[in-house]
């Protein structure tokens, strides 16, 4: 048995595979608590834990610590002369016209950075050697200051030499054995001081409050009679079992996101679809992603609540546009949609638990694309009349009917997310019409064909049960571990030696990392260089399997740069001098196989009519059952709305639904089909 529990903003989404088949449950989340959220969707669910082999578990713990400044009281030790790096930060301004602009505040106050005095050079020679009785003498003056949790350690230029920080951290580690200490080179051996800094921070900021939450949780699943396995998800789309995570907590930031997006790359290519664009869109806010070749992309750097992160996550593109986005009138009298939103907890005025906002599940339900006696099964009632009078104080503002309103606030929503989506193809070199829409969380479904619409798409994807596909994704997730380093190195004959060795370096540091954890099967190994042309400032990154890699000769690695380069800036210099910057290799190993994300037979319901407003007039849909829906069966013309216990499916008129490969139901449009068949 196996079983997957990811703890969104809104909803806390459990799914279980037990003799080839699969059971699903939804219930709401617990913000202040989310393992008791977590808990108490594995007691929805029934699960025996003592029959429970592997369990997998992701949240946004991490994230909110951080959000909400919730986080351990920590201190860092930095190289003499750097105790304000956390406080220059860079040049850029978020809000160039902003008067009152200021920098995002880092986690701590500059009171808790203590500087050392030691230097490292950028070619990992001392500049300034480490004194150890001073560095004790001024270790004992800052911690008896202070009332802290952990340490972080980061020194200038540690990536080329870590020496000076592991003699700190033995020496803090003497001294207040108690206390969780975070050093960069184990983190982020990657340069640039700021983001390095900030990365070392954030990690030790975190590290506390994800060990108690882990803890906390492995007690009760042990209680419950837990023996098996106990995995956390991670940001780069991978998982790590619990006790590793407590050790790398600043990798679990994202987890729910890209669990996600893990499972629907895994669902897209069971459809026979390798190129998708990703969309989940929840509770709280929207995710969006591109995967190639049935993998998500990953980038080396991220920020959060405006502060950097070096660590390797999927390239996630998120818009405050989810189910509980709060509907709202600016100064200038124009409707806006999130980034705020009602979460769990009052949550949607419809959900009847003291929310009186209107929000986007408000909207679908004041317009009929969600109907309350079958929310979530029929297991949740809605109250109409709630949602209706939300949306009528901002509909009043707009001299329009509630009705009207709330489909002028999914338009709205929609636009949002198609923007974001942009973000990640248009922008980046990537057309989206080369690409299918797979839709899913509880919300996707009923927004994606109109957003495939305005971005000229033609495909739309919903898999089974799409209201819980992250949680599916978490047990389709690989076991991953990744290591990088900054090692600048020109593209050139001369330096192949030195690159293939760093490469044969981290592949074996990652390997025997997994295979301390337990993970013995070989495992998958892709490599990224960090590459740019001489004189540039900023690098792109070129991936491939390390074999691929480790067999490419000097011309080959440049061809592939200029490739990269052409891609993201549509020019390249044709073979111009380049360099590696940074190195990072991922190992992965696989789980066991999963079933498909099926649906049981349902009782049969014959289909019906049902009236909607939307697109600013009101239109009759038929209402059935996916289970209605049979593999094999011709495509039903939209417009329709398909429900499946965990969502809910609009087919606007123009479009058609088929169930395909893997369950999944397809959508595509009416003229495109057409057009095939005339082809």
């Amino acid at each position: 048995m196996r079983v997957g529990v990811e703890v969104g903003g809104t909803f806390t989404d459990l799914v279980m595979v037990a003799d080839g088949r699969i059971r699903v449950t939804k219930v709401p989340s617990t913000p202040a608590r989310p393992d008791e959220g977590a808990l108490a969707a594995i007691a929805a669910a029934e699960v025996d834990l003592s029959a429970v082999d592997d369990l997998v578990h992701g949240s946004t713990v991490a994230t909110n610590a951080i959000l909400e400044r919730k986080g351990a009281r920590i201190c860092l030790f930095t190289t003499a002369g750097f105790r304000d790096v956390l406080f220059l930060q860079r040049h850029s301004r978020r809000r160039i016209y902003d008067l009152f602009y200021r920098k995002p505040e880092p986690v701590l106050h500059r009171r808790d950075i203590f500087e050392i005095d030691e230097r490292m050079g950028p070619d990992g020679r001392a500049v300034r050697a480490l004194d150890p009785a001073t560095a004790e003498s001024a270790i004992r003056a800052a911690l008896a200051g202070g009332d802290y949790e952990a340490v972080a350690i980061c020194f200038l230029n540690a990536y080329a030499d870590p020496a000076h920080e592991a003699a700190v951290a033995q020496i803090v580690r003497r001294l207040r054995p108690e206390l969780n200490v975070t050093c960069s080179h184990d983190v982020c051996r990657e340069f640039r001081e700021y983001e390095r800094s900030s990365t070392t921070t954030l990690a030790a900021y975190v590290q506390p409050v994800i060990e108690r939450y882990l803890n906390r949780f492995a007690a009760a699943l042990k209680a419950g009679g837990h023996a098996g396995r106990f995995s956390v998800m991670q940001s780069n789309g991978g998982r790590l079992p619990a006790d590793a995570m407590g050790r790398n907590a600043i990798t679990s930031l994202f987890s729910g996101p890209a669990a996600g997006v893990i499972g629907a790359a895994r669902m897209a290519a069971r459809a026979g679809f390798t190129e998708v664009i990703t969309l989940d869109m929840g509770g709280t806010s929207t995710d969006v992603c591109l995967v190639e070749g049935g993998r998500p992309s990953l980038i080396g750097e991220t920020e959060i609540d405006g502060l950097p992160i070096k660590t390797p996550v999927i390239d996630i593109a998120t818009v405050g546009a989810g189910g509980g986005s709060l509907i709202w009138i600016d100064d200038g009298g124009l409707m806006r949609v999130g980034p705020h939103s009602a979460g769990a907890d009052p949550g949607p005025a419809c959900y009847g638990r003291g929310g009186t906002a209107a929000t986007v599940t408000d909207a679908h339900l004041v317009r009929g694309t969600i109907r309350g006696e079958s929310f979530l099964g029929g297991r949740m009632a809605l109250d109409m009349e709630a949602a209706a009078v939300a949306l009528r104080e901002q509909a009043g503002k707009l001299g329009l009917e509630p009705v009207q309103a709330a489909d002028a606030a999914i338009q709205i929503a929609d636009a949002n997310i198609t923007q974001a989506i942009q973000r990640i193809s248009t922008e980046r070199g990537k057309d989206p019409r080369d690409y299918a829409l797979l839709a899913f969380g509880g919300a996707g479904p009923m927004q994606a064909a109109r957003i495939a619409e305005d971005l000229g798409l033609r495909t739309v994807l919903v898999p089974p049960h799409a209201g819980v596909l992250s949680a599916w994704g978490l047990l389709a997730s690989d076991f991953v571990h990744y290591a990088a380093q900054t090692r600048r190195l020109p593209v050139a004959p001369d330096s192949l030696p030195e690159i293939r060795a760093t490469l044969e370096s981290l592949s074996a540091e990652v390997q025997a990392y997994l295979r301390d954890l337990g993970l013995t099967d070989p495992p998958r190994l892709t490599a990224t260089l960090e590459m740019r042309y001489l004189g540039q400032a900023f690098e792109i990154p070129v991936e491939a399997e390390l074999s691929a890699l480790l067999a490419m000769d000097a011309a080959a690695l440049s061809a592939a740069f200029d490739r990269a380069h052409h891609q993201v800036f549509e020019f390249s210099k044709g073979g111009g001098a380049a360099e590696i910057v940074s190195f990072r290799v991922g190992a992965a190993v696989a789980p066991a196989a999963l079933p498909d994300l099926a649906q049981e037979a349902e009782a049969p319901m014959p289909p019906r009519p049902t009236e909607i407003f939307e697109r600013g007039r009101r239109k009759t849909c038929t209402l059935l059952p996916r289970s209605a829906l049979a593999a094999g069966d011709p495509p039903r013309p939209g417009p329709l709305l398909v429900e499946d216990g965990t969502s809910t499916i609009y087919v606007p008129d123009g479009w058609t639904a088929a169930i395909g490969e893997a369950h999944c139901l397809v959508m595509r449009r009416a003229q495109d089909q057409q057009e095939d068949t005339i082809g």
